[in-house]
């Protein structure tokens, strides 16, 4: 698949861990109509988000709240949508700024007891090297991700196209949000991809 949908200052990576998708005994879900315009994340608001090929979630307070989706607060879902025909848009509102991409997955980290997830997941997909720099140097312009690390990234990856490079970049906080871009090339496939985190600001 081709597409643009999506110091060597490179934080260790960053994983997402066990995911339980959507729809596990105990599920629990409030009412499925998007009257506000975001996407619910139960079993319905999954369907129409197939069905309308688009999701639109708000962290403008800096987080997304389990209630805001259709969810009990509290519950340990972790709503999964995979496309499997075609890509969906995203929208992602954050407290300064906006999230943007066509994907084929979001995966929400809702392991937790919290009244909000933890991270929002989404993936980038590249059938070329060309095209895999072109989606991180678009992070860097979009989500304000530190431009020199990047760099120096594209540049060592470009001088050994046919190895393979697993990095989480520093986050961009440009939109309010931390996005982070965890880098996934292995010249030996067709297809490189790029998992972007999108979570709640951390500051020291």
């Amino acid at each position: 698949m081709k597409g643009i949908a999506a110091s060597f200052l490179l934080v260790p990576l960053l994983l997402t861990g066990c995911v339980v998708p959507y729809g596990g005994a105990g599920a629990a879900t409030t009412a499925t109509a998007a009257t506000d315009g975001y996407a619910r994340l139960d079993e319905a608001g999954i369907a129409q988000i197939k069905a309308s090929k688009s999701a639109r979630l708000d962290m403008t307070s800096g987080q997304l709240t389990k209630e805001s989706v259709g969810l009990e607060s509290g519950t340990s879902q972790a709503p999964d949508v995979l496309m499997r025909d075609g890509m969906m848009e995203l929208i992602i509102e954050g407290p300064t700024g906006t999230v943007r991409a066509h994907t084929d997955r979001l995966r929400l980290n809702g392991m937790n007891n919290g009244p909000d997830f933890s991270q929002v997941t989404y993936f980038l997909t590249a059938g070329s090297l060309e095209d895999f720099t072109a989606l991180l140097r678009d992070g860097v312009d979009r989500y304000g991700i530190p431009g020199e690390s990047a760099e120096r990234w594209i540049e060592s990856i470009s001088s050994r196209p046919e190895d393979k490079g697993d990095f989480a970049l520093a986050p961009g906080t440009s939109t309010g949000l931390d996005v982070i871009y965890d880098l996934r090339y292995d010249g030996a496939k067709d297809v490189q991809v790029i998992i972007v985190h999108v979570t709640r600001p951390h500051r020291e």
